[in-house]
């Protein structure tokens, strides 16, 4: 009985073995080859641009026609939409979407609670005075005006539903994190108001199989980071260099278009720092540990080994603070390389 046993348990670790050097060797092993037309494209945040100290209109423009970027991915606060209950601002973002159609820019519009950028939600002030049902339907009546005001313009390409919604990152209301179900009642509420329009939910690249928003969206969007301040609690943490090879990245979506024959982008590839506390306030060499040239080169040539084909970077508010005030224009000039 004990050799039977003993046998039993050392083909069963044999197995196991085996099976994880099959998984490493198809998430490791390998060299994409590079897509043939990338298109490149860069996330922006007015509230990001302003949190810099920078005029987000000329930022804006300087994007366009400066950089050449073609390709925006507009990350919109909920919280400076409707700051007061039930009263809409849109000014700002109608010239946003105005000067895009005006330039022949593409949008991808990220649309919801959370939408980007730390708190990473952005709710209202007066939201908490509501119940959790309450807070739900304001945040889908809120979706039905963005989609309602902006379907019929042509610079809009994609919705985006939240930013990472399934992953358990920044300050959100209690019932954010259900499990995707209300995540489900925006995306139906979306494709209800514009069935034509395909829907992008995303995913963190690096600690997600991306298999429940490819189960949700039409596009499954996600990030690419490299080196990154890795968050423990408040005041300790450390900084840490993911590990995965490019070719993870290709055999995850060649799995999700198997499985699921849905497409996969990187709509948010690392090129700013990522530090401790808020960058700009940062010194430049507490910056530099994350993101120097070097190191957005190296971004952009180990994106292009996944064997993807869609990259939005992000940092474009970062670059031109750099070229701005601090003298540093070689990230912008970097950038102009990609899209010229």
């Amino acid at each position: 009985m004990k050799k039977k046993i003993k046998m039993l348990l050392i083909i069963f670790v044999s197995v196991i073995v085996v099976f994880a050097l099959i998984v490493f060797g198809y998430f490791f092993i390998g060299n994409p080859k590079q897509a043939e037309n990338i298109r490149w494209g860069v996330d922006f945040s007015q509230m990001q641009t302003e949190t810099l100290g920078l005029n987000w209109k000329e930022a804006f423009l300087a994007t366009i026609n400066d950089l050449g970027a073609k390709n925006i991915k507009l990350h919109t606060q909920w919280d400076w939409v409707e700051g007061q209950k039930d009263d809409y601002f849109w000014d700002d973002i109608d010239w946003q979407i105005k000067t895009a159609q005006e330039n022949n820019v593409k949008i991808i519009y990220v649309l919801g609670v959370k939408t980007g950028r730390w708190p990473e939600c952005h709710t209202p002030s007066w939201l908490p005075e509501l119940s959790a049902t309450e807070q739900q339907q304001k945040a889908l009546d809120y979706i039905k005006q963005v989609v309602e005001r902006y379907k019929n313009n042509p610079a809009v390409e994609y919705w985006q539903v939240e930013n990472e919604p399934l992953f358990n990152f920044g300050k959100c209301p209690n019932w954010y994190y259900d499990g995707g179900k209300f995540l489900q009642k925006e995306i139906e509420l979306v494709k209800q108001l514009d069935p034509d329009r395909k829907v992008i939910v995303s995913d963190s690249g690096e600690q997600s199989l991306w298999t429940k928003p490819a189960k949700m969206a039409d596009i499954v969007g996600v990030t690419m980071y490299r080196k990154v301040w890795f968050h423990v609690i408040d005041g300790i943490g450390f900084y840490y260099e993911f590990p995965l090879r490019p070719v993870s990245y290709l055999r995850k979506s060649q799995l999700i278009s198997k499985l699921f024959n849905k497409p996969v982008i990187c709509i948010e590839l690392q090129a700013e720092p990522w530090t401790e506390s808020v960058y700009a306030d940062s010194s430049l060499e507490e910056q530099e540990k994350t993101m120097d040239i070097n190191q957005f080169k190296k971004n952009v040539e180990y994106a292009k080994s996944t064997g993807l084909d869609t990259f939005y970077l992000w940092g474009v508010e970062w670059w031109y603070w750099m070229k701005e005030t601090q003298s540093r224009p070689e990230f912008w000039q970097e950038a102009q390389k990609l899209f010229q």
